[in-house]
């Protein structure tokens, strides 16, 4: 078994974390969460045309009417995540804003997976998997005291 998607899922979490932190500190200097979070948005923008373009990806004329409507508000999704993560990284600290989304994506996962919803393989809710998500659950509570 390849460990490879794991080790890239963790990774991509922690880049999650630091980017709150760079994400706070723009709006910090420009005093604003939803300009902040523009920034982050254009900047990304720049490196994802980057890479389509030395890795050669070409639009597909007519693809983007195969796309279900729902589908193209992910991107208000991720703007409200880096918009609210930006400003409340600062108030939580690091570990609790982090142990609470994922609590919030992790319940979300359950039901999104127990229904095989928005594109997502059916896994039917499990004892075992209602554990774990109390158990982290259990340690947002842990993290969070002070």
């Amino acid at each position: 078994m390849s460990y490879w998607p794991h080790l890239m899922a963790a990774m991509v979490g922690a880049g999650l974390t630091v980017q709150v932190g760079m994400n706070a500190t723009v709006r910090f200097a420009i005093g604003s969460p939803v300009l902040a979070a523009i920034v982050n948005f254009v900047v990304g923008l720049a490196a994802l045309i980057l890479v389509a373009v030395a890795s050669g990806s070409r639009w597909v004329p007519g693809s983007t009417a195969t796309v279900p409507a729902w589908a193209w508000f992910g991107g208000v999704l991720g703007a409200v995540y880096v918009a609210s993560t930006t400003v409340l990284g600062p108030r939580l600290g690091a570990a609790a804003l982090l142990a609470l989304t994922l609590s919030g994506q992790m319940l979300a996962a359950l039901v999104i997976d127990h229904y095989g919803i928005i594109g997502f393989p059916q896994s039917t809710i499990t004892p075992s998997r209602l554990l774990g998500a109390a158990l982290l659950v259990a340690g947002v509570l842990l993290i969070m005291r002070r």
